[in-house]
Order: structure tokens, then sequence, then C-alpha cells
């Protein structure tokens, strides 16, 4: 990560408004220049705004340089970009949604962030700031909000390499072993203040002396409660509360109330709490233990992910096979694996035969057959066979490494919905704080309470407030749900995605690669007059020679296996979404769709039977003719593709879902409506052009109903426009990276079966969520008032306050039990 650029937002210490510099990226000229500067200055607060080309930066001076988000989306608006950082940062301290909420607005008042997103379940904040804003910087207003930056960013997507999960997972099993030893040790001394409750059940009285149950409580309180004070502490100096406060209130008054008590009646047996504020001491303890191993049960996918990165690879340099770092691996090496052994890197077999087992990564259950000139991803393990690979990426260009930070990015990320809990987070310990007070004033005043019955009902509704799960609800199940919808080979990018795919009521496919294998061979010649077959093959495979078209694969193939020789070709372009052309001996051919030889007016007439016969059949039909002044036809070439396995099933479980499927192809109307009619899809839009698939897609949207989502499922260059114009875009990872990045679920094996898996994890992550955030709701709205009118004793208002969270993490912890519709059957 670039941390050393120039332009970095600041506020002038000389001057008496702010001052903020971007650097610019896009610009080429000084009527960029201009544009940017007229955008900035009409942000409101901007006072001046200068822009310079040469150094790529533009300076604002006046109140807007404290809005640096306002100003990106300025310049983004005038068609350019502020180049910017991501820190991911763990945050040590949080406990509920209230910290989240006081951690997110100290960092967003850092000069230079532009969005800041705190995840309570993963403990990290994702910020966004303008190039070169420094980390300590947003270190300095963590701490100032009372919490602390664990010692080492989290790597983004910059990064090296995939995170190494070790030593993480080291600290954490250390914290959860401390944890679980503060529980233990709470218990311990909670158990004797606690056992005289459970003989008055029975008629005994087995309470113990006072000054004992002071012994016993006191380092309950103060020291395996210790957090809570520091926590509360924190909280105050904020000028904010948290569920640490509303517990160190709470037990603070139980237990001040029965020392006043032991202290003014030594002699008597007065009416002593001290079991009261250490129980709870110890339920919260213990909820918070349970909650932390729950979390990291969330994790499990993305840490089994983390863990395939081999430490170190046999390289094959100088004539001998060296073990080297991981982190010396070079693209281009070539790396040996050996049978049993983990692939360390992306790449290309170059000798050998064996299986690779890509469950973890794909989410394939059997074994990959993988021989030479076959692509081997990084993490997969290797079968029987010894492997020769040449590598093709490393580090953060790795498949894996790309895996981790599109899950870890899916995890930290906030759904919309979480929006709610956050406008509920920020007043909910006030809130909590004032109707305790009004319980003790209206009890001793209005209710006729003693003052000790009305402190304990005051304490009851402190502790069985539950920020906690508000504050979990939403990021416990959404980290649930993309660990495993990864585990079985979908990644959705991010939490905006998982909650637009839950409302998907059209789904719009590409043909082929999609629906169809996407290695279509050519099946048909026709020559038209004056040409035969040879010439005809010949001339196309000179045209095609240099395209990775899955049709000009298959035209190079007919023709090397006839061992054809290719006339020369000169002037040789692509035509976008019509087909390729060059000239040959001086003349102008071309070779594409029915639509272009329409444009260019060639006569396909002597040739149209046979062309709607072979569309008739499912066939893709190109033209091969000459242009210019005298056009002429030279022949047809049709070609054959086969469905994928499953996509029938897939459609169809589509419709079961109530989702419509619609077929968006640039191929001919007869290729597309066979394939259509195959499949079970009634709605077909044939030859589109690449450019008019956003418009296709624009189109299905607006017959949808208000808050219904359109998805487009792709694997192509052609398709990433249509990808972005979508609701939510699902790509192949088969497919091409464009179409990858553009898209906002990628699934892992060409298996169109996911599609239908990727709606419904997403709906039933969806559906825990809305469970989640209700019964997180319930519990304040019924726990408070209970405990308000008296009818709830501290101790119970601890264990359900302490056991909301748990439920929560847990309830989302049923969706790791999710599998594909169909996996097993079709394994």
């Amino acid at each position: 990560m670039d941390t050393t650029a120039t332009a970095v937002p600041l506020a002038a210490a000389d001057a008496d408004e702010p001052v903020c510099r971007l650097s610019i990226e896009g610009m080429t000229c000084a009527s960029c220049a201009t544009r940017v500067e007229k955008a900035l200055a009409r942000v409101p607060g901007v006072a001046e705004a200068s822009v310079n080309l040469a150094a790529d930066t533009a300076t604002v001076r006046g109140a807007a340089a404290a809005r640096p988000a306002a100003l990106r989306e300025a310049v983004r608006a005038a068609g350019y970009d502020v180049a910017a950082d991501t820190w991911v940062l763990p945050i040590e301290g949080m406990t509920c949604a209230s910290c989240v909420a006081r951690v997110e607005k100290a960092l967003a008042r850092v000069p230079g962030v532009t969005d800041a997103s705190v995840n309570l379940a993963t403990e990290s904040a994702s910020v966004t700031v303008l190039r070169g804003t420094p980390r300590a910087a947003l270190e300095a207003a963590v701490q100032r909000a009372g919490y602390a930056v664990g010692a080492a960013p989290v790597p983004d997507a910059d990064a090296a390499a995939p995170p190494a999960p070790r030593d993480a997972d080291a600290a954490a099993e250390r914290r959860l072993a401390a944890q679980r030893r503060a529980v233990l040790i709470a218990a311990a001394l909670s158990l004797p203040l606690a056992l005289p409750m459970v003989g008055d059940l029975f008629g005994r009285h087995w309470m113990l002396p006072g000054w004992l149950q002071l012994l016993l409580a006191t380092p309950v309180q103060f020291w395996l409660g210790a957090r809570f004070y520091r926590a509360g502490w924190a909280a105050l100096r904020a000028r904010t509360g948290n569920m640490d406060l509303l517990v160190a209130i709470g037990t603070s008054a139980a237990y001040g109330l029965s020392l006043w008590h032991l202290l003014h009646e030594p002699e008597a047996m007065p009416h002593l709490y001290f079991e009261s504020a250490a129980v709870v001491i110890t339920l919260v303890l213990l909820g918070k233990w349970l909650e932390a191993r729950a979390k990291r049960r969330t994790t499990d996918a993305l840490r089994a992910l983390q863990a395939l990165r081999p430490d170190v690879a046999r390289v094959w340099r100088d004539g001998a096979e060296r073990e080297v770092p991981l982190g010396a691996v070079q693209v281009g090496d070539t790396v040996v694996v050996r049978p049993g052994e983990r692939f360390p890197v992306d790449g290309v077999v170059l000798d050998g035969a064996s299986h690779a087992d890509e469950s973890l990564v794909t989410g394939e259950s059997l074994p990959v057959a993988k021989h030479a000139g076959d692509r081997v991803t990084g993490g997969a393990l290797n079968g029987e066979g010894l492997l020769r690979v040449r590598t093709t990426a490393v580090g953060a260009q790795s498949m894996l490494a790309r895996i981790v930070q599109l899950v870890e990015t899916a995890q930290g990320r906030k759904a919309p919905i979480q929006r709610l809990v956050d406008r509920v987070s920020a007043v909910f310990v006030p809130a909590v704080i004032a109707i305790a007070a009004l319980t003790f004033a209206l009890g001793a005043l209005a209710f006729g309470l003693d003052a000790q019955q009305a402190l304990l009902n005051a304490v009851a509704v402190l502790v069985i407030a539950c920020p906690c799960a508000l504050g979990l609800a939403t990021p416990a199940a959404i980290m649930a749900g993309t660990g495993v919808a990864a585990k079985h080979g979908i990644l959705i990018h991010d939490a905006v995605a998982l909650e637009a795919l839950h409302a998907v009521k059209v789904v719009a496919f590409d043909k082929t690669g999609t629906l169809t294998e996407g290695k279509p061979v050519l099946v048909e010649m026709r020559p038209a007059a004056g040409a035969t077959e040879l010439s005809l093959l010949a001339t196309a495979a000179a045209l095609q020679a240099g395209s990775e078209h899955p049709l000009a694969r298959a035209v190079v193939a007919a023709a090397d296996a006839r061992s054809l020789a290719r006339p020369a070709v000169t002037q040789l372009q692509a035509v976008a979404g019509r087909g390729i052309e060059g000239r040959i001996d001086g003349l102008r051919h071309v070779l594409g769709s029915s639509r272009w030889m329409q444009e260019l007016g060639i006569d396909t007439s002597p040739l149209a039977d046979a062309a709607a016969q072979a569309q008739a059949a499912g066939r893709s039909v190109s033209w091969l003719a000459t242009a210019g002044a005298a056009p002429r036809l030279l022949g047809l070439l049709a070609f054959g593709d086969t469905l994928k396995p499953g996509a029938a099933e897939a459609i169809a479980s589509l419709r079961a879902a109530g989702v419509r499927t619609v077929l968006v192809s640039g191929d001919n109307r007869g290729a597309a409506h066979a394939v259509a009619a195959a499949l079970g899809i009634d709605d077909v839009r044939a030859e589109v052009l690449p450019a008019d698939k956003a418009a296709v897609i624009g189109a299905l949207r607006d017959g949808l109903p208000a808050g219904a989502r359109v998805a487009m499922v792709g694997d192509g260059l052609n398709d990433a426009p249509a990808l972005a114009a979508a609701d939510i875009g699902i790509a192949m990872a088969t497919g091409t990276d464009v179409a990858m990045q553009a898209a906002g679920v990628t699934l892992m094996r060409g298996d169109v079966g996911l599609v239908p898996a990727a709606i419904d994890i997403s709906r039933r992550t969806s559906a825990k969520i809305r469970q989640n955030l209700f019964w997180a709701f319930v519990y304040n709205v019924v726990g408070i008032p209970l405990a308000a009118f008296g009818l709830l004793s501290p101790v119970i208002a601890g264990a359900a306050m302490a056991m909301s969270s748990v439920s929560v993490v847990g309830n989302a912890l049923l969706l790791q039990r999710w599998a594909p519709k169909g996996k097993e059957q079709r394994a």
C-alpha cells in the first residue's frame, strides 16, 4: 500500500480556513483541469479550488475541505477520480453497537477519511482515505475514542500475499483462553454467593456472613469486572455510552448498596445484594466468552481458505530443484508439485498428469483431471501425479488471494439494513440510563417502593439492555452466509450485493460459456458459388488466427486438423459485436454476423435456406465475404455448442423460486431460441450487441415492481457492461477478469446450478438477519419494561442479556449447515 504520496489532506496550520489536497486520477489536458476545478468550486463550502495538471493534484480551501467525501463525489461526477487507499484496522475493546458507532464517528472526523465502516463481528474497521493519509492519524482517533488498534493492519487487496492465519489464530486462541479463565474464576467466586438463592427454594438458609460475601464479591467486581469499568470510563470521556457502562453502573449500584448496609448494620443480617453484582458480572463474562467462540466459527470458511497457501515452493532454477519461500516465486518460474502437495501458485501444467482436489477453492466436490496445458489454482491439492507448473500469478494476483480478499470485504462491509441498527444504537445507552433513572424515581416516589427495591429494579433495567445483540445481528449473519457460500464456490463480493440478491425476480443469462460449454466446434461449411470448403476454411482461419474468441478457436482448430496453409492477412481488426476484418491480397475480407452482412450490403440469399436450417438446429452462423465496391459472399460457417450439464435443472429451480429467466444473446435468433427451448426459457432477446445488453437489462428492470431486482449472468468481456448495469451481476470465474470485476457475485466454477444456489443463500442470510434483529429488539422491548416493573431480578436480567448475544450468533451459525440443493446428486 502506497502511503508515501505527497497529496495529503490536512487542516491548514497557518490559515483560518482548512485546506485539502487531492490526488486526481484521469486528467489528460488543461480542459480536464478546468472541469475538475469547476466541479469542486460548486461544492458548498468551497472558497477556492485550484488544479495543478502537472502534479495531478487539486487544492481546496474552505469549510468543505473538512468533507473530503463530498469533494471526491464531485470529482467523480465530473468523470475523474481521487486516489484513495483502504486501511483495514483490527479494533480492540468493542463490546456493542454503541462502540461501533463511536469508533465510526471518531474515524470519520479524521481529515482525509471519505468512508469508515466498523464491523463488531469481525472487530475491524474498513477506512477509505485520500491517498497519503497516515495510518497513525487513524490509530490516534481510535485511541481518543477509548479503544485500541491491533499491532498490524489486516492486509487489503494491495497486500503482497494472502494473510497468513497462524499468528492471528494463535492470538485469538490466547484471548479465548484468557476469557475462559476469567469465567471459571468468576464462577468459583460467585457460586458460594448464588447457592443460598437455590437453598431458599427448598426452605434452607445457607446465607454466608456479610463480610465473607464481601470478600468473595470484591475480586469479581473490581478485578474480573475491571474491563467494564475501563470501557465504561472511556465511553464517558467520549461523552457517550456502551454496554460496559450499563454493566458497570448496574453492578456498582448493587455492590455499593450492599456495602453501605454492611457498614451501617455490621451486627445484624441486612439485605445484601453482593450475589446479584457478582453473578451478573459472571454471566456477562460467560456470554462474552461464548459469543467470542461463536464468532470464531463464523469465520471458519475464511480461515480454511487462508490456511491453503503453503509457505514454500519447489522451483526449478538453473537445472536444479530448489525449495524457496513462497514470496520468492515469480511469474514465469517453473514449480514442481509432488503428489499430495498443495499447488503453491496459479499456473499452467507443463508436463505430467494428475488430478486436483479444488473443493476448498471452487466448491467442486470431485477431483479434476490435469494434463499439460491445463490451468491449476494455488491452494488446490495435487493428487497422484508429479506435475511441473509454469507460474502465471503469485501473491495478491493469485486466485486464492483474490478469493480471500473478496470474502474479507464481504464480511467487513455493512448491509444497508444495518443503518437502522446504527440509528437505534446511537441513542440506545442514554435512553436505557434515562429509563433506569426514571424507574428508580417513580418506584420510590410514585409507587411507594422502598429505596432498595426501586434501586434493584433500576439495576435490572441496566443489565438487561442488549446493545450487543443489536450490533451482532447483521454482521454475524453476513459472515456466516458469505463464508458458507464461499465454501461451495459462490463468492459474494459485499453486503450490498448480498442484500440485492435476495430480491432478484428476473435473471438474464448470456448464452455462450454461460448456459453452453463455451467450446463450440465447426460442424458445417457451405461455400458460395466460386469458392470451395478448403478455401473458405483457410481464409476464415487466417482472419481468426489471433483471436481468443471461442468461435475463432473452433475455426483455427478445424484448419489445423487439415493442415491448411493460411493466406497472409494485413490490417486485421475486430469489429465489436459484429466480427473481424482484414485484407488478403489487398482485398477487404469480413467474417461475422448476419446483421453485419446486411449493414455492409452483402447479399446472403444464396445460402439463406442453409443458414435457416442450421439456426433451427441451434447452430451459430458466421458469414465470410469480401466487402467494398463489389461485395461478394464466400460462404457460411455453422458452429455447434453443447449445453452445460445441469443448466435445465438450474432454470427449473429458478422458476420454482419465483424467478423469471431471460436469454440475452448476440447470437442469431434461431440458435438462441433453440437453446432457450431446450432449457425452458420463455423470454429470448437475440442478436443483441454488447453495447445494447445494458439497455436490455434496464428495460427488464423497468417492468418490475418497486424493490424487485434484475440479475445478469455472464462470463465474457462483452458481458461486463450488462453485469455492471444489472442490480446484481453474477460472473463465472471460468470467464474473463473484467467480467468478474464488474459483477457482485462470482461463481468459482462454470456450474449454472450455482445461480439459484446464490439466490437461495442470499435469501436465507437475509432471513437470518431479520430474525436476529427481531429477537434483538424483542429482548429489549419486552425485557426492559419487565425489569422496570420489578418482574425480573438483576441476576435473571443479566442472564438474559448475556444469552441474547449468544443466541443471535448461534442463530447465524445455523447457516453453516447450508449446501446447494442437488449438490450431492450432481456429485
